[in-house]
């Protein structure tokens, strides 16, 4: 099967399923990235290496017509950490798939990772269906892939599952039975919506208990969480924590020592190890 893909390194991995199990890369549909959370080196080096082409701007409907004067409707589009709606596919090709990192209908929005950790979600997954014209993740599913999820996963842990749950749905039931679970999808019914994390869903909150608070930092890993420290906010990537009773305010600053620094949280005390008073977006930034 010929596809063309569009997406990111996020989930370049569908790519790279696909490619292992037989299908042929058309051309490539991405997007600029910061290089700093958003990155795809991989996927523009796998295109380049197949001298396939390569659209940096946005998906629209002539670009579908143009592969389908060239390829007829024997080709498939799939997409996979494309953050753009994709229209006007239905009736000039045969399959239109969308590879989203949660087990639908639980999840849909732009990137439910953070959350999964955050509420402690017991088990995850990755699902593959139909890509609906009219919204955002609701189309009838096609295949998942569901795994359980560690009492101590960390975004990246749980970045890594999905990758290879992805790889695994693309080698496998989509590349291997597209056609048959085409005929017959799972309406995925009543769901979760979950937008675009805020400033406020990263802050740490020193009120709760270790626990949570580490959780919140486990939840966005590099990403960095947000932790106001009297009147300065700091960036953090990295803490460890213990419980311990105690008198401090929740919030202070108790100790010190080189980079470590010892904040009261409810039962106990959070150190950070990693952090920096300006975000990782901004850090190349300064002084220009």
């Amino acid at each position: 099967m010929k596809f063309a893909f569009a997406g990111i390194d996020f989930l370049g991995s569908v790519f790279d399923g696909l490619v292992e199990a037989g299908w042929e890369p058309i051309k490539l549909f991405t997007r600029p990235c910061d290089g700093i959370y958003d990155f795809n080196e991989a996927v523009v080096a796998q295109a380049r290496a197949r001298r396939i082409p390569i659209q940096l701007s946005r998906l629209k409907p002539e670009d579908i017509g143009a592969l389908h004067q060239a390829h007829g409707r024997d080709w498939a589009l799939v997409v996979a950490g494309y953050p753009w709606r994709v229209t006007g596919w239905q009736g000039r090709l045969r399959h239109a798939v969308n590879f989203h990192p949660s087990p639908l209908p639980t999840g849909r929005g732009p990137y439910p990772l953070f959350k999964a950790i955050d509420e402690s979600y017991e088990s995850w997954g990755v699902t593959a269906h139909v890509l609906a014209e009219d919204g955002f993740d609701s189309g009838d599913i096609l295949a998942q892939d569901i795994f359980s999820v560690d009492p101590t996963e960390t975004h990246e842990t749980l970045l890594s599952k999905c990758r290879m749950a992805a790889q695994r749905l693309a080698s496998g039931p989509i590349a291997k039975d597209i056609a048959g679970r085409w005929r017959s999808p799972e309406p995925q019914g009543d769901g979760s919506y979950w937008p675009r994390v805020t400033d406020a869903d990263r802050t740490l909150d020193f009120r709760q208990d270790v626990a949570d608070v580490l959780r919140r930092v486990r939840a966005f890993g590099a990403i960095e969480t947000i932790a106001r420290l009297g009147d300065a906010r700091v960036y953090v990537a990295s803490a460890e924590g213990w419980t311990e009773a105690h008198r401090h305010t929740p919030g202070a600053i108790v100790h010190r020592y080189r980079r470590h620094t010892i904040i009261a949280a409810r039962d106990g005390y959070v150190q950070l190890d990693r952090w920096s008073p300006i975000p990782l977006s901004e850090a190349g930034k300064v002084g220009r």
